[in-house]
């Protein structure tokens, strides 16, 4: 039996359907907006897997090609390996549900999202966002309470839920936000240099939307939802956990008070295995339990001393900033480059200039597009000083990057001021939390250095948060310790005049808006201050651009003369690149990138695509070439497409007997344009250019030194002809 819920949202209607596909899994529904579906489903087992010492959940998100009526490309001609979109709305479900499954169950979990219908209005992230809260909310998994999500857009100072592709162009706000009728769990978005209090308005009217899809939902799953089944809960023997506490004694205490990374960790690795040497006879198969033990107190400690003492494990208050240093031209060829340190965290952060060539050409079921500035985050395992294999680009290296790339997007100058494809890698050589952020802050560094005229610095800072009943410690700067045993990672990044990007995982079940509110004015302190530290090293853009990146010069053509520009199977565009070195691009409209690192080769492309399109003006003066001669006159090409004719009675001031007389084939002659025929023809005049000197006749007038004497075939016959 099917049953389904229906919400009116933003102008649209929002279905929420079960019962009619995929009825095998634990729970399965399809989200409709618009002509936008998503199918979402849930399996999950009851019993633990064996050597699984956290929870195993995973969240997939899948376009369907078919679901916007394309076939996919390459060679195959199927759905092949996740892009950038999908991994990021995987990232964006997962985050806010994975702290509401029961700690104590282990079963693994899935959650898979196909999208199935795409009417490229409508974005799928959040119908899959809400359909997997559904999903979970109707199923037997065991799950804590309904969650559901939106997205929040401002135009013209107004609010709108859920803005469609095209209304997100015109918002200087986009945030997406997760969480239950309660309080807010997950934020990711950000803005045009947004102030704080407008920030949390947005949040505000977000949550409002939330909780009427929550309802919706607590309605369907009153309708059709399952009974939770039993699992089998993850114990640990109360005998083992107590051997292990009175083993550690107040060592952890002791450790947490180490400031250095590397030491702390060592001596935390050196007692935990001594621990499991001495307790391997007694409970040899519970390695895993003692290092959950282990685990679960050093994370009590580290809690206690915040919420007890408000002292970190680095020594710090919880509103300092670690020390932060910078330089800027650290690589002696990269366009623009930073090195950015703030404790134990370091950011390598290069920038290179490219030309439109270099643009990244994407292929999504909303249509095909370009873009001209990228970030690329990098993880590398040294940066935490372990070693294990580099498989590709991780998920979180995905995520890290967006948010990074996102932070900077608002004060990136446009392509009309600035026509270059920019390119920026964040290589992370140490981290000790907050690496995104300094990703952020060293790529503002490297961005002036290259000469890129950004219109102010941007900063970031992650806050964290330590929270037992009442008692509730907000963290500036966050350690990656803190990151783990704490219940919040929020990223804020942003200018002297507002926030540009912002998100917030919990691990909690939510977070009320007043605390949320005190965590950005902190953060706004904070990114003051770096931003402070930063504009010490260098606080505005290079007036020039690196001796080694590429000049652009831009000028505007008929687009009729594309084709001239280009040449037949692109032979006279290919000639101009081989000549002179230079780089060219052609837009639809017209317009012509010549790039290079030299200028004069930029300039002599310049004037070899001028001279193709060039269109003859009357009374503009040409210097050109003679390619044909004629009993009456010559033709003379002033341009790679532009011919004149050049008649007899306009080459001197004097009668010209014959155009040999003046003119030869390939001389060079200067000649001005008279008039432009109806039929396009151009006739040109030589003498206009040539002071008359003898105005009376041309009796007197010398021949040419280099006429050379009549042949005497010619006079010949004449004589005959008298004859």
């Amino acid at each position: 039996m099917t049953h389904k819920v229906e919400l009116e949202i933003g102008g649209r209607t929002l279905t929420i359907e079960t019962g009619k596909l995929a009825k095998q899994a634990n729970g399965a529904v399809t989200v409709r907006y618009g002509d936008s579906m998503v199918i979402s489903t849930v399996c999950a087992q009851t019993e633990p897997r064996r050597g699984f010492d956290f929870f195993p959940l995973t969240v997939e998100y899948r376009e369907k090609s078919y679901s916007a009526g394309k076939i996919p490309g390459g060679f195959f001609k199927r759905e092949a390996r996740p892009s950038e979109k999908e991994i990021l709305s995987a990232r964006l479900i997962d985050r806010p549900i994975r702290p509401l499954f029961p700690k104590d169950f282990k079963g693994e979990t899935q959650c898979i999202n196909f999208i199935i219908s795409h009417d490229q209005e409508n974005d799928t992230d959040i119908l899959a966002l809400i359909g997997t809260a559904a999903s979970l909310a109707i199923s037997d998994v065991p799950f804590a309470h309904t969650v559901a999500g939106v997205r929040v857009g401002r135009i013209d100072g107004e609010f709108v839920i859920n803005p469609t592709f095209s209304q997100l162009e015109e918002c200087d706000i986009n945030i997406t936000i997760a969480g239950s009728a309660d309080s807010i769990a997950m934020v990711e978005g950000g803005g045009k240099e947004i102030p704080e209090d407008q920030i949390i308005e947005a949040l505000q009217f977000g949550h409002e939307h939330i909780k009427s899809i929550v309802a919706k939902i607590d309605e369907l799953k009153s309708v059709c939802g399952k009974e939770t089944f039993e699992y089998t809960p993850v114990t640990i023997d109360d005998a083992l956990t107590s051997k292990v506490t009175e083993m550690l004694g107040g060592k952890l205490d002791e450790f947490n008070r180490i400031a250095d990374k590397e030491t702390r960790r060592d001596s935390k690795k050196a007692l935990q295995t001594e621990i499991l040497e001495a307790l391997a006879e007694e409970f040899p198969d519970d390695e895993g339990d003692i290092k959950t033990i282990i685990h679960d107190l050093d994370s009590d400690s580290m809690r206690s001393m915040v919420l007890n003492e408000k002292k970190r494990i680095d020594g710090r208050n919880p509103e300092d900033i670690r020390e932060i240093t910078s330089d800027i031209s650290f690589l002696p060829r990269a366009h623009g480059s930073a090195v950015f340190t703030r404790g134990q965290t370091q950011a390598l952060v290069a920038v290179t200039l490219g030309t439109k060539i270099d643009e990244q050409r994407l292929d999504e079921l909303e249509g095909e597009s370009t873009k001209s500035y990228m970030l690329h985050y990098n993880f590398p395992p040294f940066c935490v000083g372990e070693a294990r294999p580099i498989r590709g680009t991780s998920r979180r290296e995905v995520g890290h990057g967006v948010l990074a790339e996102r932070a900077l997007l608002p004060v990136i100058p446009t392509e009309d001021g600035f026509p270059y494809t920019l390119r920026i890698v964040s290589d992370v050589l140490e981290s000790n939390g907050s690496s995104s952020m300094a990703s952020v802050c060293g790529g503002s560094l490297a961005l002036m250095d290259a000469g890129v005229p950004i219109k102010s610095a941007v900063a970031g800072i992650a806050m964290g948060l330590i929270k037992k009943d009442d008692n509730v410690v907000i963290l500036t700067d966050i350690l990656g310790d803190e990151d783990h045993f704490g219940d919040m990672d929020f990223k804020v990044t942003g200018t002297t005049e507002g926030i540009t990007a912002i998100q917030m995982d919990i691990k909690i079940t939510g977070l009320d808006i007043a605390t949320m509110q005190e965590a950005l004015n902190r953060a706004k302190t904070a990114r003051l201050h770096i931003l402070d530290c930063m504009n010490s090293t260098i606080d505005r853009h290079r007036d020039d651009l690196s001796q080694w990146a590429p000049r652009i010069i831009t000028i505007k053509i008929n687009p009729s003369k594309i084709g001239e520009v280009i040449g037949p199977g692109g032979k006279m565009i290919r000639s101009i690149v081989e000549e002179t070195g230079a780089k060219i691009d052609i837009n639809d409209d017209g317009t012509v990138l010549i790039a290079s690192v030299e200028a004069a080769a930029g300039l002599e492309a310049k004037a070899r695509v001028e001279a193709i399109v060039e269109v003859p003006e009357v009374g503009k003066t040409y210097k050109g070439r003679v390619v044909r001669l004629t009993q009456y006159g010559a033709v003379v090409q002033m341009g790679p497409n532009m011919d004149g004719w050049l008649h007899i009675s306009e080459l001197e001031h004097r009668h010209v007997a014959r155009v040999e007389d003046v003119l030869r084939m390939r001389d060079e002659v200067e000649v001005k344009v008279l008039s432009i025929e109806s039929d396009g023809k151009v006739r040109l005049s030589r003498k206009a250019l040539l002071t008359n000197d003898n105005p009376e006749g041309d009796s007197d007038r010398p021949e040419r030194s280099d006429r050379g004497p009549r042949r005497d075939g010619n006079r010949g016959s004449r004589e005959r002809s008298r004859n």
